[in-house]
């Protein structure tokens, strides 16, 4: 009896955190690849779906049966989109990690020759056969769910690239980018991005009680059941959750108009970085840890304010692009092409922050 007592819920923890500590991760050209990746099979599938027209035809016949073909109709929906969008990004996470490249310039050409070929048969304007720019981050946000799923289930396996788990201090893999791309997911549809400055202190407060809910439910679990959890990620007792909510507070407390939400954004992370390199980072990395809440946590409390001003930049980008009323009568090409010159310009600056100034570290979320 008294043997049992002494075994260890998870014999194998040690095990298991050695199997994801020490990352390197992967270089930035494959992320920017696997990146392409992901919305690319997105936009296949929405082009290659007509769901348009078989509502229509449902819409025709009387409602009993309109019932029946509905149900079967999302049926086969569920069905064709886990073939075309969600077995593919498994298995390009998987067996064909090695065809990252090869997979990403065929999927861009064959979207490139669709548009060509969708242009020469149409002399209607390229912006009516576009969804709205609001579908396609609904399809964002669903695409990083998704990514972060897949990841977390397939980490702890061999078949799922070392490259690809979470860097341990410098270097990003994929799934450095999925609590980066939460906070700009969040930030982009946010009440700020949308102008909705007044809100109560009893309207906050609520909205970030199931982040704090949750963020205690990890921990109360994670320790219940000895689960391993590399303390070097965000501290002895903080998770994701508990940044999430602080994020929140800090935007409730610190209240800024869209407008400027981008500036003060850079700002934040530029003297950010100032501190990290005049010290604080070198505090981060180390093993170095006081016996207060704040030095057990040192990670996730530290990197709120890379968090933070993630969040501002995606507020400001939520607002100009998508929310703006001023901008309701834009032409949606012009937005497109605002897009697509935003993230040339956000992956340049990646690249020549983390060749000239710091390597990229999710630990400290900054440069």
């Amino acid at each position: 009896m008294e043997g049992l007592l002494d075994k260890p819920l998870n014999p194998n923890k040690l095990l298991k955190e050695q199997f994801v500590s020490n990352l390197t991760g992967s270089s930035l050209l494959e992320i920017a690849a696997l990146s392409t990746i992901v919305p690319a099979v997105v936009v296949l599938r929405k082009w290659s779906s007509r769901d348009n027209i078989r509502r229509d035809s449902v819409k025709k016949n009387d409602d009993a049966l309109a019932g029946h073909k509905d149900g079967v109709y999302y049926f086969s929906a569920l069905v064709i989109d886990f073939l075309t969008v969600v077995l593919p990004i498994l298995l390009i996470f998987t067996i064909l990690a090695e065809w990252t490249y090869i997979c990403a310039i065929s999927l861009v050409a064959v979207i490139s020759i669709y548009i060509l070929f969708k242009r020469s048969q149409s002399h209607l304007k390229a912006q009516q056969h576009l969804p709205s720019l609001r579908a396609d981050i609904s399809s964002y946000r669903v695409s990083v769910v998704l990514v972060t799923c897949v990841s977390i289930l397939a980490v702890d396996f061999k078949i799922f690239p070392r490259r690809y788990a979470k860097a341990e201090t410098y270097g990003s893999g994929i799934m450095d980018l999925g609590v980066g791309s939460f906070v700009v997911a969040n930030a982009l549809v946010s009440r700020q991005a949308r102008n909705i400055t007044s809100m109560r202190w009893k309207a906050a407060l609520k909205s970030i009680s199931p982040l704090v809910f949750l963020g205690f439910a990890r921990l109360i679990s994670t320790s219940g059941v000895d689960y391993q959890v590399h303390v070097g990620e965000y501290g002895v007792h903080w998770n994701f959750f508990f940044t999430l909510a602080a994020v929140s507070i800090l935007t409730s407390i610190i209240r800024i108009h869209p407008k400027y939400c981008g500036i003060v954004g850079m700002l934040v992370l530029a003297g950010y970085q100032v501190w990290l390199n005049f010290g604080l980072n070198e505090y981060l990395t180390s093993d170095e840890r006081s016996a207060d809440i704040i030095g057990q946590n040192k990670e996730g409390v530290y990197s709120i304010f890379g968090y933070w001003g993630m969040y501002l930049i995606g507020v400001s980008l939520g607002y100009f692009l998508f929310h703006d009323l001023s901008s309701k009568g834009k032409i949606r090409s012009s937005q497109v092409v605002k897009v697509w010159v935003l993230a040339t310009s956000f992956w340049i600056l990646a690249i020549i922050l983390d060749s000239y100034v710091e390597r990229v570290s999710r630990r400290m979320v900054g440069y």
